[in-house]
This record gives C-alpha cells, structure tokens and sequence, in this order.
C-alpha cells in the first residue's frame, strides 16, 4: 500500500511514520518534501515564501511519482497545498494550475491519515512556532481530506491517541 500521513505541523506525522514502519518490515519510507529538497542541496528561507512551497510541491508530486508500492508518505501534495493557500502571499499562488496534478498525484495513494491538532497537544509547541498558521493549516486540511473538498476518491482516516494509539489504529486499518 502507498500510504501518506497528512497534517499541520507538530502534530506528530514524522514519529507515527517512524513507528509504523517499525512494525512493516519491507515499507519504504520517504521523507516529507522539505527534507528532500534539503538533502538535495536546496536551501529555502527561514519564513518559506510561495516559491518556497512551490518548489516543495513539485519534489513532493515527484517523490509520488518515483516511488513504489508499499511506502510510508511524510506528507503528500495536500500538505504543501494546504500550506500554500494559507500563506500570507497566498493571492500569488495560482492553484488552478496545480490542482489536476496534485489530484492525479493524490489517486496514487491508498490511504491517506490525517493527524490533527488535539484538545490537549501531543507535541510541545514552541514559542517560536506560528501557532495561528499552524491551526490554519490545519483546518484547510481538514476541509480539503475530511470535508473532500479537494475532490479525490482517496481513503482518508483520521487518528487520536498518543502514539502507541495511533500506531494502533493505522495497523488495524491494514489489517482488514
């Protein structure tokens, strides 16, 4: 299975990745688009702008395209999208010309989990972190995954718990 784990920032994604391909020998994992880009020699802003992100959707549809069956996602093209409409430039990012790519991009996957922002974060937020974006991102994705505005016929489940739960969860979901 091609699965992608979906969410703002902080929430948890990158351990439930970690944990989860403990438990699936033979999984893949690929690193959400940042990091590759960053292991590719790109250097980006401290504040990313819209090229910024821009730049991290096309590594992030390329990662899609390149990888295989059975693989473990640190974000997908809706992550960047959502971070993208929710910029502060956000007037200069022309989705329109995006959108069937991200969604084509998108129907390659099996599953996507979406790992909100909780009641009580899981994760230690620090001062520095935009706190405002963060929710909005998040309530963008939920509106493009859960509410399915972004129109894919893609399963989306969404996990709580601590870890352990979540792990939980996404290995149950496989099971059937």
């Amino acid at each position: 299975m091609r699965i992608a784990f979906s969410g703002s920032h902080r929430v948890g994604k990158t351990t439930l990745v970690e944990r989860v391909a403990e438990r699936l020998p033979g999984y893949e994992t690929v690193d959400e688009p940042y990091y590759l880009l960053e292991e590719d020699g790109v250097e980006m802003a401290e504040v990313p702008s819209i090229e910024d992100f821009e730049a991290q959707l096309v590594r992030s549809l390329a990662a899609l395209e390149d990888a295989g069956g059975d693989v473990l996602f640190d974000r997908c093209p809706v992550d960047v999208l959502a971070y993208l409409l929710e910029h502060d430039d956000a007037q200069a990012f022309e989705s329109e010309a995006w959108l069937e790519r991200i969604r084509d991009a998108v129907g390659t996957l099996d599953l996507i989990v979406f790992v909100p922002i909780e009641d009580v974060d899981r994760i230690a937020v620090a001062r520095h972190e935009d706190a405002e974006l963060r929710r909005s991102v998040h309530d963008r994705l939920r509106a493009l995954l859960i509410d399915q505005e972004l129109g894919v016929d893609v399963e989306v489940m969404t996990v709580s718990g601590d870890v352990r739960a979540r792990v939980d969860q996404v290995l149950a979901r496989l099971a059937r």
